[in-house]
């Protein structure tokens, strides 16, 4: 059996965000961090692992640097990770990404008591479609949202978060589970983990390791292969800095109403 965690790695956006002129993000220019739903995935992966003893593997798609990142996975208590790389998936929108990580998976093996864990959404796009998309081309079941997860053989009882409540639903595995922040606080890296994450396996798998796999096709692949067009990306203005009145007496409220009435507000 196998938890299969989709990981990426995405720039840390309380830093200045670079665009490339293609709408692309200039990732090489900014600092990277694991993105925090996946983190949550990671976790859940690791507690089906304490209570099954199953094997976990890491999975991202990236350039070569982002080994860095599923090494500090595999600190984490991860078993192994795999690096999905190549200059033919640059540029790939979600529904490219989807395809060719779906062709990963295929490629690592995915048996009938295996579960598939994303997490919800990634803070680089927000989209929350890859792991959907992921779970559509292998054809297995999906359950979204996920705050609580329970594996039972070969059936598995989510609690699904929605707007306004909770709902639980079971699948069969193989499946696919997309993980949401309030599902569990995920674990640090342990001192035997980070001492020993250099003696487990990163496997790559660049385009001649997947080629043959019937969802990889370059017209369907990369950014000539992404349905997603780009209009235009722009950083927003930042807002001013806003004025603090202290106090709950009259002469603070004349000062508020005052200057309301100047800006027009009132």
């Amino acid at each position: 059996m196998k938890a299969i965690v989709c990981v990426k790695q995405v720039p840390d956006t309380s830093g200045k965000v670079a665009v490339n002129p293609d709408g692309t993000l200039n990732r090489a220019s900014m600092a990277t961090i694991i993105n925090p739903d996946d983190l949550n995935a990671v976790e859940a992966a690791l507690q089906l692992k304490d209570a099954t003893g199953c094997k976990v593997v890491v999975v991202t798609m990236g350039p070569p640097p982002a080994e860095g990142m599923l090494r500090e996975l595999i600190a984490m208590g991860a078993d192994e990770g795999v690096l999905v790389s190549a200059r033919e998936f640059g540029g790939s929108d979600t529904f490219a990404t989807s395809q060719i990580l779906a062709a990963a998976i295929n490629k690592i093996g995915l048996e009938d008591d295996d579960v598939v864990f994303c997490g919800r959404q990634a803070i680089d796009g927000d989209t929350a479609q890859v792991g959907s998309q992921i779970a559509e081309k292998l054809g297995i079941p999906q359950i979204s949202y996920a705050a609580d997860i329970k594996k039972e053989g070969a059936t598995v009882t989510v609690k699904r978060m929605l707007e306004d409540g909770y709902m639980t639903i079971q699948a069969q595995t193989p499946c696919l589970l997309t993980c949401i922040k309030e599902l569990n606080a995920p674990r640090y890296m342990s001192i035997k983990g980070i001492m020993g994450c250099y003696e487990k396996p990163i496997s790559v798998l660049d385009y001649e390791a997947l080629k043959d796999d019937p969802l990889i096709d370059l017209a369907t692949i990369g950014l000539k292969g992404s349905p997603t067009n780009i209009f235009k990306s722009f950083t927003p203005p930042q807002k001013g800095q806003g004025v603090m009145l202290e106090g709950a007496d009259a002469s603070t409220c004349a000062t508020l109403v005052d200057a309301l009435q100047k800006k027009h507000i009132i």
